[in-house]
């Protein structure tokens, strides 16, 4: 089976795949202080809880953006899973698609995986917005080559800032408030972030779709792209998995599964 490793700035996702089947996903806190054994301990009793065990692993992609991890993720593949990962980035790791930028090497690594990932199973041209530490928009065109994108402040950013900044903020959770206007602290909290954000994310998304000049798929990932599904009109499909299918794409692309 396949371990796909989505390792991003505030979490690190591990889902296990037969084919393309998801056995299991499990997910853990960006941790620079952690090591290959411990990680090892972790995701070795996760897996057993689901009958699963480290011996049924033959392969590993990876995509990861925190450089401080890397080492730590690759011993622990090498050590406890007895394979050498697949990273997206390496030399030699083919992508099937081509990155059209003014510096393709700064793509991040969940970018290219949304970017695969959209395409193989939505086609194309699109755009996917991911709600993570920040908010990515990731547009690709009818071929699958990435196209570019925005990047904005994910809603965690906000949040903290307003309760940091301001002493009598307090620190809140993000839900869809049912009216604009707050009546209280938080209701005025809440109100300013969910809309905001809602319009923050409309705004791009109506001015990429203009700029790109044609019907585009619009895809939302992330933890939170549930939550605003049904505020903003042109998100067509809310994909939790859309990454870690691209890093599966990738893996099959490059002859590993």
């Amino acid at each position: 089976m396949l371990l796909a490793i989505d390792s991003g700035n505030t979490n690190i996702v591990f889902a296990l795949f037969d084919g393309d089947e998801r056995k299991g996903v499990w997910r853990t806190s960006i941790d620079r202080r952690r090591t290959a054994d411990e990680l090892a301990v972790w995701l070795g009793q996760l897996m057993s809880m689901h009958g699963l065990g480290a011996d049924e692993v033959d392969a590993v992609v990876m995509a990861n953006v925190v450089p401080a991890v890397d080492f730590t993720l690759r011993t622990f593949c090498r050590q406890y899973l007895s394979c050498d990962p697949l990273v997206i980035g390496d030399p030699g790791v083919e992508l099937g698609i081509e990155a059209l930028v003014d510096h393709p090497a700064e793509v991040g690594a969940d970018r290219l995986a949304n970017t695969v990932g959209a395409h193989t199973h939505y086609g194309g041209p699109f755009v996917v917005i991911d709600f993570g530490t920040t908010t990515n928009f990731d547009v690709g065109d009818a071929d699958g080559n990435y196209r570019g994108g925005a990047i904005a402040p994910g809603i965690g950013f906000s949040l903290e800032a307003l309760h940091t900044a301001a002493a009598q903020l307090p620190r809140i959770g993000v839900k869809r408030p049912e009216k604009v206007i707050g009546t209280s602290t938080v209701a005025c909290m809440q109100s300013g972030i969910y809309w905001g954000y809602a319009g923050l994310i409309d705004g791009l998304l109506t001015r990429i779709l203009a700029e790109f000049g044609s019907d585009m798929t619009v895809v939302a990932t992330g933890g939170l792209a549930p939550l605003f599904d049904e505020a903003i009109d042109g998100i067509q499909h809310v994909d939790a998995d859309i990454t870690l299918r691209g890093l599966v794409e990738i893996c099959r692309r490059n002859g590993q599964q």
